[in-house]
């Protein structure tokens, strides 16, 4: 199947209420063609995670619990996130073409990491009043987050103050994270942005995202890898049902049904185990970073609960996949594109 036959499965999919019960069988499906499975397939699994990303995000828990239990083979062992039972969201005029734009340059290598994050953020910033507040109910629903969401928005953090931090503690860690990467500690200017005009919970969850995001890496044992960051970006979303992410991962997924299918298995195994792991993780948003600088990563993982990501693949395979024959070239630039920038806006 052609990229126009692509599209237009996508199309004729992406507009339709949620079969949970395809999905399932869909992924299954998949599963079991391993390489061989068809652009078809995909590009109908890539539709069903658009239309949750970007017109019902209350069902994304839903669907990435069938989507990941069916290619696991396993249960999402916590309870499930409940749904708003709302019709789902209209789509603003071009949404599609827009998408499948995106879709196609990072398909064809003409996307670097950052150019992705814009234009990704662009979808999303173009989505009308009601779809926010629908994703702003939606966030109340995942575990922790009205508790987390309840008081003042965060301080931002000081460098300073971790640098005082004792040796293998946290806080150094994030220092040297920060300084050695020449990172930026919230990556975005808050004020420039606009987080605090947003609703509650998203506030406070897109302010504590720019801070935490390389703290979830460091804890729940993700590392600075393009793999590990759409893996982040899956266990992200389970987390507090990050609308960013799951745009994002809509995207990664119809780029995945365009392309040879050769690393199709390793995308799927990535997104559904940090799905389930974030599932299974307690909330991170409840974490008072400020307060536990001076630990250690595995004390903070034992006292709140957190088993370190197990993951399906080696954290740098897309990096040790560079001096490849020609044919795979194109799925490892594809894949190396998907590394976003550290943190993005719900």
């Amino acid at each position: 199947m052609g990229r126009s036959q692509a599209l237009q499965t996508f199309q004729n999919r992406v507009v339709r209420s949620i079969d949970l019960a395809r999905v399932t069988e869909l992924t299954k499906k998949l599963k079991t063609a391993g390489r061989k499975a068809s652009e078809q397939d995909r590009s109908e699994l890539a539709a069903n995670l658009a239309h949750v990303a970007f017109l019902a995000p209350d069902q994304v828990a839903a669907v990435y619990d069938a989507v990941s239990e069916a290619w696991l083979e396993d249960t999402i062992r916590t309870e499930p996130i409940a749904t708003l039972k709302r019709p789902p969201e209209p789509a603003p005029a071009g949404l599609w073409n827009n998408f499948w734009s995106v879709v196609e340059d990072a398909a064809d290598g003409k996307l670097d990491a950052l150019g992705i994050t814009q234009r990704t953020a662009a979808l999303g910033g173009a989505m009308p009043p009601s779809f926010v507040a629908r994703v702003s109910d939606m966030s109340f629903t995942y575990p922790g987050i009205a508790e987390a969401a309840a008081g003042d928005l965060p301080a931002k953090i000081d460098l300073e103050t971790l640098a005082q931090q004792p040796e293998h503690s946290l806080g150094e860690a994030f220092y040297r994270l920060i300084v050695d990467n020449k990172f930026d500690l919230e990556v975005l200017d808050r004020a420039e942005i606009g987080l605090a005009e947003l609703p509650p919970p998203l506030d406070y969850l897109n302010t504590r995202i720019l801070q935490a995001h390389d703290l979830w890496h460091i804890t729940a044992g993700y590392e600075t890898t393009a793999l590990h960051e759409i893996a982040l970006s899956a266990f992200q979303m389970a987390q507090f049902g990050h609308n960013y992410s799951a745009q994002f991962l809509s995207i990664v997924a119809a780029v995945g049904a365009i392309t040879p299918a050769s690393g199709y298995g390793v995308l799927m195994d990535t997104i559904t185990t940090a799905w389930a792991h974030g599932r299974e993780t307690q909330p991170m948003m409840l974490i008072p970073w400020e307060e536990v600088w001076h630990k250690s990563a595995e004390d903070i993982r034992i006292d709140f609960n957190i088993t370190p990501y197990n993951r399906p693949h080696p954290a740098d395979l897309i990096e040790k996949t560079a001096p490849v024959a020609a044919f795979r070239r194109k799925v490892v630039a594809v894949l190396r594109a998907f590394r976003p920038r550290r943190a993005t806006p719900v």
